[in-house]
């Protein structure tokens, strides 16, 4: 009877291989296992450096005593959310997409949502729990493409390019002083709102040094350039003794304990001075993860030539509903929302072309987990230049705005000025809805009336409650 079971049992492990690569149509997309594995490490090598950079963002916002003390578990958090939406996206819409929460989004969250506004971190975790699970709901619903439809282009690149700018100022202007160790590049100037930082500061010049030698790596097209820089800063800062060294490199993942659940305990924290900012934190998470996940997924889809001939991801009800998902564990877990990450195009660059590439990178989101001692050491000016990289590589956008017509010129320049200036991605977005409401009332274009009206009125509204509730 053994014999009959271990006879049954091996035909169907040796056929695994084959079961796996049919699932994934390895055949139909022209692609094999090395390649895929390939593509898998290339993504992961791009995209890993930005977990550190998202937690010490979230850092300063979500902590227990002082900022910095739950670095371990947000960072653990944000490797479960990557894993968890990389899979589902593998899986249910088969795509080699790598998903994790996006470094804007993160800003977002921990600058203007709980420092800005003052709101508990766990009720903000309340608030992207709604989001998910609306996001989860629309992504099914025929509002993903009117939102998609609503928009123009001009003002999308807009806000791409200003996130760019924003997260390029986060970077530069992070406070020298324990336990922050940012770049200090930019500091808050008493006759001028900022000005240049002081070069004595050692942090300072060693960030200055780190964006040069990435800039090299990067024009010289050498792989992992991004992962380098940040390696090369952090060793740069170690053995100047301006940060401490890791106290190890290897340990059991410190899971979120302090941070799962509460998304929903979180909800307690929910007062009536605060509802207004509530209502237009979810608008805003929403609107944010929304319009940054349908541009990622179609730039993507373009690369492995997946879109219809209206320009829209073959299979978006599953990519979108995959990520919908995921932001939703991401939130139970202490996580923000997750986005689909063009860094992927790297390892489609690579031959990636299926879902076993996200689930994969899914896999090595959850190894990284184990190195959370020597990520926690890596200080926050070694992350600078990625951010500055980040940012020059989102300027691209400028390019597709229409400078010479005034009615996207006006609303685009508004979103990328505002967005930087403000410390708020949510002030530049919703200031360039109004204002392309103004210019689409100004031509008479009666298509995109309606939907530029409502836009305008719910970012308007968003304002209100923001003044409101400061």
């Amino acid at each position: 009877m053994l014999k009959q079971r271990t006879a049954l049992f091996k035909p169907t492990l040796s056929s695994l291989p084959e079961l796996i690569s049919d699932y994934f149509r390895f055949e139909q997309l022209g692609t094999n296992y090395r390649t895929e594995w390939l593509a898998s490490l290339t993504t992961f090598m791009a995209l890993a450096p930005v977990l550190v950079v998202n937690a010490h963002i979230l850092g300063n916002a979500v902590f227990l005593e002082q900022p910095g003390d739950l670095f371990e578990q947000i960072l653990v958090a944000l490797a479960l959310c990557s894993a968890a939406a990389s899979i589902l996206v593998g899986v249910l819409a088969n795509y080699p997409f790598a998903l994790s929460p996006g470094t804007g989004t993160a800003a977002l969250f921990a600058f203007s949502i709980v420092l800005g506004m003052g709101m508990n971190w766990r009720l903000a975790l309340t608030a992207a729990l709604v989001q998910g699970i609306l996001f989860a709901g629309l992504s099914v619903s025929p509002f993903r493409s009117t939102l998609n439809d609503a928009v123009p282009q001009s003002l999308k690149q807009a806000m791409v390019v200003g996130l760019g700018l924003f997260l390029s100022y986060i970077a530069l202007s992070g406070k020298v002083a324990p336990p922050y160790f940012g770049a200090g590049i930019i500091v808050s100037g008493t006759a001028t709102t900022t000005i240049l930082g002081s070069l004595k500061q050692p942090a300072t010049l060693i960030a200055i040094v780190g964006i040069l030698l990435t800039s090299l790596l990067t024009i010289r097209r050498v792989k992992g350039a991004l992962s380098l820089g940040i390696v090369g800063t952090a060793l740069l800062g170690w053995g100047c003794g301006v940060a401490p060294l890791p106290q190890s490199i290897f340990a059991l993942p410190h899971f979120p304990y302090d941070l799962m659940g509460q998304a929903i305990s979180g909800i307690h924290y929910l007062t009536g001075s605060q509802l207004g900012n509530f209502i237009a934190v979810v608008f805003i998470l929403l609107f944010v993860s929304l319009s940054d996940t349908i541009s990622a997924f179609n730039m993507l889809g373009h690369q492995i030539d997946q879109l219809t001939a209206e320009g829209e991801l073959r299979r978006s009800q599953s990519a979108l509903l995959a990520n919908g998902l995921g932001s939703v564990f991401g939130a139970l877990i202490g996580s923000t929302p997750a986005i689909p990450y063009l860094i992927s195009a790297s390892g489609i660059i690579e031959g990636g072309r299926s879902g076993f590439v996200a689930i994969a990178v899914a896999i090595l989101f959850l190894i990284s987990t184990i190195f959370t001692p020597l990520f926690a050491a890596i200080p926050a000016f070694a992350t600078t230049p990625l951010l500055i990289m980040v940012g020059v590589m989102m300027m691209r956008g400028v390019r597709l705005i229409d400078w010479n017509n005034l009615a996207e010129a006006i609303p685009a320049f508004l979103v990328i000025l505002i967005m930087p200036l403000t410390f708020s991605i949510a002030d530049g977005v919703a200031a360039g809805l109004i204002a392309h409401a103004v210019a689409t009332v100004a031509q008479k274009d009666t298509q995109r009336l309606k939907s530029s009206l409502i836009l305008a009125g719910i970012s308007t509204a968003y304002f209100m409650l923001i003044t409101l509730q400061t």
